[in-house]
C-alpha cells in the first residue's frame, strides 16, 4: 500500500519502510534488465550489518572488491564473504577456492552461521541455478533454514534471512515457480520515469498473504529512501484540448441505433413471446386442420437476450 502525499513526513515514511521490509526467510528480489536489484541488495545488506546481524555474502557474478564498493569500513568488517567469482571451479589450485564448487559453498555457508539473526546474500540466486541442478539448489535452500532452526530453537528459523537475486529474464516458469514455492517474500522491481518501485508479496503462517508497494530509491551511501508515490510527471493528465476519438468511427458496420430503430426494436414481438394476439388466436381457432403450436411466457427472472438467445448453454 503505498502512503499518500504528504499523509506522512520522513520519520512515517522511514518507520512503514521498516515494517514491511523486515524479512526474514528466503527472500527473492526479482529484477529484470530495466531494473537491476544488486542495489537494493546491497542497501538490504548495509541495514542488516547496522543492525547486528552477522551477514554472510556468496559472491558469484561481480569481483568481491566491486561488491565490496559503496560500504563504509564499519559495514565491510561485519561482513563475511564468500568468492565464487575468481575461480568457481578451483581450475587455478591456489587453494583459495571454496571446496566442492558453488553446492560445497552453500554447505560451509550452513556449518558456519551461528545462533542468532543471520542474513545469506546469495548474488546471485540465477549464477547458481544456471549452475546447479534446480533441485539441488532447493535443496539446499531448505536444508539452510533446517540447520539454523535446529541450532537455536523454533524461533531461529525467524532470525535467518536469505536473500537471494533472481533476474527472472533468465528462466523459464518451471525453476521461478519452484523458487517462489520456497520464499516467504517476493521483491518484485519495476518503476516508471527513472524510480523503482518494489512490489512486496509477503507469505507468512497462518496468515493471508499481503501486497505491498513501496517507490524508492538508493542514495549514493546505500541508504533507503522510500518515496511518497510514483513521479508526478510519470501520472496521465488528460488533455481537455485533445478531442476524444470514437473507437467505434471507423468499423464497417454501425454498433449505435436512431431513436427510430430503438422505438422498432423495443415494439417487435419475438415468435416464441405469449403475446395478447397469440392469446387470442388461441381462443378463436379458426378453419383448417389442426396444428399444434409452442409458445413460451417467460418468467420473471429470465435473462432474456435478443441479441444472444442461447447465452445460457455457454457455447
Amino acid at each position: 500500500v503505498t502512503p499518500s502525499e504528504g499523509a506522512r513526513g520522513g520519520t512515517g515514511r522511514q518507520l512503514e519502510m521498516e515494517s514491511v521490509l523486515a524479512l526474514r526467510g528466503l527472500v527473492l528480489l526479482r529484477d529484470s534488465v530495466e531494473w537491476e536489484g544488486r542495489s537494493l541488495l546491497k542497501a538490504l545488506i548495509k541495514k542488516a550489518a547496522l543492525g547486528g546481524e552477522q551477514v554472510h555474502i556468496l559472491g558469484c557474478e561481480v569481483s568481491e572488491e566491486e561488491f565490496r564498493a559503496g560500504f563504509d569500513s564499519s559495514v565491510n568488517s561485519r561482513l563475511v564473504y564468500y568468492d565464487l567469482f575468481r575461480d568457481p571451479l578451483n581450475w587455478a589450485q591456489t587453494g583459495e577456492a571454496l571446496p566442492g564448487g558453488p553446492l560445497g559453498a552453500l554447505q560451509a555457508m550452513c556449518e558456519r552461521t551461528d545462533p542468532g539473526p543471520v542474513t545469506v546474500a546469495l548474488d546471485s540466486l540465477s549464477w547458481l541455478l544456471l549452475r546447479l541442478p534446480c533441485a539441488a539448489l532447493c535443496q539446499a535452500l531448505c536444508a539452510m533454514s533446517r540447520r539454523h532452526a535446529c541450532r537455536g530453537g523454533s524461533l531461529a528459523a525467524e532470525q535467518l534471512c536469505v536473500l537471494g537475486l533472481l533476474h527472472r529474464e533468465l528462466h523459464g516458469p518451471g525453476p521461478m515457480g519452484a523458487l517462489s514455492s520456497l520464499a516467504q517474500t517476493e521483491v518484485t522491481l519495476s518503476g516508471t520515469a527513472g524510480q523503482a518501485s518494489a512490489h512486496i508479496l509477503c507469505r507468512r503462517p497462518r496468515q493471508r498473504p499481503t501486497l505491498e508497494t513501496l517507490w524508492f530509491s538508493v542514495l549514493p551511501d546505500l541508504s533507503l529512501d522510500l518515496q511518497g508515490g510514483p513521479p508526478l510527471e510519470s501520472q496521465p493528465h488528460p488533455d481537455p484540448h485533445t478531442p476524444q476519438v470514437d473507437p467505434a468511427s471507423h468499423l464497417t458496420f454501425n454498433l449505435h441505433l436512431s431513436k427510430r430503430e430503438r422505438e422498432a426494436k423495443d415494439s417487435l414481438t419475438l415468435p416464441f413471446q405469449f403475446s395478447s394476439e397469440k392469446q387470442q388466436a388461441l381462443l378463436r381457432p379458426g378453419p383448417g386442420p389442426a396444428t399444434s403450436r409452442i409458445f413460451y411466457e417467460p418468467d420473471t427472472f429470465d435473462d432474456l437476450d435478443p441479441e444472444d438467445p442461447d447465452g445460457d448453454l455457454d457455447v
